[in-house]
């Protein structure tokens, strides 16, 4: 895939590396390309840095992994999106989000002209993007959206970046369930004392 990472950071820093040695074509879009975070990402293959409408232009599949107070400046400045996937990794922490939005992805899709928009990869540490793998068994993400097409491009890109399933739990009405979601995380690594070395596995039998 042809993939524009917006927010090079420690979550768009981790699944950029990760999916560029996975064969993915990795487009950084920046504001400024001759001072930004993430230069390091530079060394992995496949991988350019371009402004930020640049990268979306050239790219099937955009990554957001911004700050959430920012979402509706990030969604404007994406140029054109129609028909392209925008996965939404962000998180409206304690109240800092889009004003007007109950979460980030509502806010994407208000001000884009995309329909494919999913959240994943928002459920979790960047330290599980790094490594996702706990002992002998690698753990779960889970992806949100009505955009059939946006769900398995996640799904592959989850397990391209080394997680061992990413299961879809509903449509666009998900969205808050999956922000929810991530502050349960957040809870118990930071506010409960557990460390940020802790993932969620879907279990059956």
């Amino acid at each position: 895939m042809k993939i524009a990472i917006i927010g090079t950071g420690n979550v768009g820093g981790a699944l950029a590396a990760k999916w560029a040695k996975a064969g993915h074509e990795i487009n950084l879009g920046v504001q400024d390309t001759a001072v930004y975070k993430g230069r390091e990402l530079l060394d992995n293959p496949n991988t350019k840095v371009y402004p930020v409408m640049e990268a979306v232009a050239l790219s099937e599949v955009i990554l957001i992994a911004t700050p959430a107070t920012v979402a509706v400046e990030v969604a404007k400045s994406l140029g054109g999106t129609s028909g392209k996937i925008i996965i939404d990794a962000m998180n409206i922490i304690m109240g800092r989000g889009p004003q007007g939005f109950k979460t980030t992805s509502e806010a994407i899709l208000a001000n884009t002209q995309t329909k494919d928009v999913v959240k994943c990869f928002n459920t979790t540490g960047f330290n599980n993007m790094v490594n996702p793998v706990y002992g002998e068994k690698a753990i779960d993400l889970f992806v949100a959206g009505d955009s059939e097409k946006g769900k398995s491009a996640a799904i592959q890109l989850a397990k391209d970046a080394g997680f061992a399933e990413c299961y879809p739990i509903g449509g666009n009405d998900k969205f808050e369930l999956m922000e929810q979601f991530a502050w349960f995380w957040i809870n118990l690594a930071m506010f409960q004392g557990q460390g940020r070395e802790i993932g969620f596995k879907l279990l059956k039998r």
